[in-house]
């Protein structure tokens, strides 16, 4: 006797990602830029996000998870170790699921992803790691500064945003003892009044 079961069956995409001349429109060279976007997270359009296909998991820093409007005690325990550049364990919060929406009508997508809450310096807002990427079969370009992930309506896109990736990049290398720290959003002049 015995139950025979029907293998998995991974849901078959006919979409094709390319990326093209197209794509490097309106983009200053050379450039070597991080992929910071803005989806948005929560139903809160936040700015900054990297997206680190070298990060296991999704990240959202503590105090923009405050400045979204929630509070610890919405947090889930969490004991997944998380290390950072310098192989140094991070404290982790907790973690809280949010729905993360990319990409602009028709052509958009979200998904519920599981966030690590953090308690560290960051010129990033939230950081989507392999988690976030995978969930949206998500095909990054760092040369070309966009993100193209198969949607019903077809292929959708979030352009990165090269002014505020230039501007986290070059914060986290000021001499003036600002390396690492989150800077008020005037300080660094790339953040618009109603997003984080």
């Amino acid at each position: 006797m015995s139950i025979v079961g029907e293998p998995s069956k991974r849901s078959k995409s006919e979409m094709t990602l390319e990326f093209g001349d197209p794509d490097l429109e309106g983009l200053k060279f050379p450039q070597d830029d991080p992929l910071v976007i803005t989806p948005i997270i929560g139903n809160c359009p936040v700015m900054r996000v990297l997206v680190d296909n070298r990060a296991f998991v999704d990240i959202v820093f503590h105090d923009t998870f405050i400045r979204m409007g929630y509070n610890d005690s919405q947090l889930t325990p969490s004991d997944a170790p998380i290390y950072g550049f310098n192989h140094v364990e991070c404290k982790v919060e907790g973690a809280i699921k949010f729905p993360v929406t990319i990409g602009e009508e028709p052509s958009e997508a979200t998904q519920m992803l599981n966030f690590q809450v953090v308690k560290e310096a960051s010129t990033y807002n939230a950081i989507m790691g392999r988690t976030g990427i995978h969930a949206f079969k998500v095909v990054p370009s760092t040369y070309h500064m966009v993100l193209k992930f198969p949607t019903r309506n077809g292929v959708g896109e979030a352009r990165g945003d090269q002014k505020k990736a230039r501007s986290c990049y070059v914060t986290t290398l000021r001499p003036d003892g600002t390396r690492g720290k989150v800077l008020p959003i005037e300080d660094m002049d790339v953040r618009e009044n109603d997003k984080l």
